[in-house]
């Protein structure tokens, strides 16, 4: 019988002890470990309609309030300090994380012949713009919301605002937007963009919403 333990071969109950060399023992000093300190800039944007908000960046007992167009904070070698950037300057130093950004949620109007799911002759122009923007968004999440003036039934108003809204969404399926991204909603009159007292031919209501996100 051979039994093979530890490096001992052992026959019939005799030991025959094979010499097992020494381990070896390698000791690495650790390496030095250098941080840099953090560089970062903070930068507040203007929105597309100028409007600028306020941005209050703190760093231990140091305080920096940003509530001017592309105002910034800096943090270089461990120094923090506020700069005023322009919009060139930030468009080159962050063109990578700008080109990164979702584009903005949008909301596009469409209007419709009284009483119908027909569009007016200026909205089927504009829908052609509408439909070209579209197609410029990544894979864009849409709620398509219809709408009524208050002539007539109200539980009718309400049908031919689900049929608006997806006549709508059907321009939408055939530039390639998938049907499942597109939710559709009647609102009827309850949401007037013009208030008006009931059986008001009013233009303006008889519309559809196209939020883009």
């Amino acid at each position: 019988m051979l039994v093979l333990v530890l490096g001992a071969l052992v026959i019939l109950g005799a030991i025959y002890a094979e010499p097992v060399p020494p381990e070896k023992t390698v000791v690495v000093p650790p390496k030095a470990v250098v941080q840099r300190p953090l560089d970062e800039t903070v930068v507040v944007l203007p929105s597309p309609d100028g409007h600028t908000g306020t941005v209050v960046v703190q760093r231990g007992s140091e305080r920096h309030v940003l509530n001017q167009p592309f105002a910034a904070s800096r943090l270089t070698g461990g120094q923090s300090a506020m700069a005023q950037l322009s919009d060139a300057e930030v468009r080159q130093s962050f063109s990578v994380a700008l080109q990164a950004l979702p584009a903005r949620p949008t909301t596009f109007l469409l209007y419709f012949v009284t009483g119908t799911d027909e569009l007016t002759d200026e909205s089927k122009g504009e829908l052609k713009k509408i439909l070209a923007a579209l197609k410029q968004r990544a894979v864009p999440d849409i709620m398509v919301a219809g709408h009524t003036d208050t002539v007539g039934d109200p539980e009718a108003n309400d049908l031919l605002s689900v049929q608006r809204a997806e006549r709508v969404k059907g321009f939408l399926i055939q530039i390639g937007i998938p049907s499942t991204q597109v939710q559709t909603a009647g609102r009827g009159q309850r949401e007037l963009l013009v208030p008006t007292a009931d059986n008001i031919d009013e233009p303006r209501n008889r519309r559809v919403e196209i939020n883009v996100r």
